[in-house]
């Protein structure tokens, strides 16, 4: 079954709309998301801490392990924004110290409103990322990369000695959206691609994540890829929790998954 990792970004941010307010708890939709069915959990900690607040990760990270042992915490971010005098410690600092089951390698920059765009492969990004994912996997974590759907750019992955990649699914939710919601001519011609960047990886021996934009909708179509074997939902998700509850909606992507 497509494992269901859910994003607590959202939860944190109305959190800190209110300053110090303790509601809502992270730990607390933490639990309910696992009653659900959740597999694991993410969280995209940014130089910022305008959602995700450098306190929360291993918090969260405590939680799983005591209350849910086997289930995958996944600590998203870009490795190379450099720590904060206000108190951001660098992702390299949070892996250390929370030790997740996966970290995702992610190219935004600290402006960026959210995740847009996936590393390019170049010969200077092999050449940064491969050290960083050697340690990454020295302190106990999976690694994967965030990555467009260009079956290119996949083959030199395993170049890093990464684990997986996680495909970037804003253009496929768009062109979902550009049909109408529907499976129509642009949703499939996006499908085509991001059906051989999987089969790319795959071919590899890399494993496939995806998140960005996905929904209960879209997720029909997408679920549909080869070798896909996590998906990270965090936006829709809580939106959609707004009419169906929290627990409601992780069940809800957790049975559409199940379909699959």
């Amino acid at each position: 079954m497509i494992a269901l990792s859910v994003n607590l970004n959202k939860i944190a941010l109305l959190r800190n709309a209110r300053g110090q307010d303790a509601r809502p708890a992270l730990l607390d939709f933490a639990r309910l998301a696992m009653q659900a069915g959740a597999a694991g959990l993410t969280v995209h900690p940014r130089p910022d801490q305008r959602h995700i607040r450098v306190a929360d990760v291993p918090a969260l990270a405590a939680w799983l392990r005591t209350h849910y042992p086997t289930a995958e915490f996944n600590i998203e971010g870009n490795p190379l924004a450099a720590p904060r005098a206000d108190g951001y410690p660098g992702l390299e600092a949070l892996v250390e110290e929370s030790r997740p089951a996966q970290v995702t390698l992610v190219p935004d920059g600290d402006g960026q409103l959210t995740s847009d765009h996936g590393w390019a492969m170049t010969d200077e990004d092999i050449a940064t990322l491969s050290p960083l994912v050697a340690r990454f996997k020295k302190l106990g974590a999976r690694v994967s990369v965030f990555m467009d759907p260009n079956p290119e750019a996949i083959s030199r992955v395993p170049e890093t000695g990464a684990d997986r990649i996680e495909l970037y699914t804003e253009p496929f939710a768009e062109a979902f959206n550009a049909d109408g919601r529907r499976l129509g001519p642009a949703t499939k011609e996006s499908l085509a691609l991001f059906r051989a960047a999987g089969e790319s990886a795959q071919a590899l021996g890399l494993g496939v994540n995806a998140g960005h934009d996905l929904d209960l909708d879209n997720l029909v179509a997408l679920r549909t890829l080869p070798n896909l074997l996590e998906v990270s939902i965090g936006h829709a998700l809580i939106a959609d929790a707004l009419e169906l509850g929290f627990y409601g909606a992780v069940a809800r992507y957790r049975a559409t998954l199940e379909a699959a």
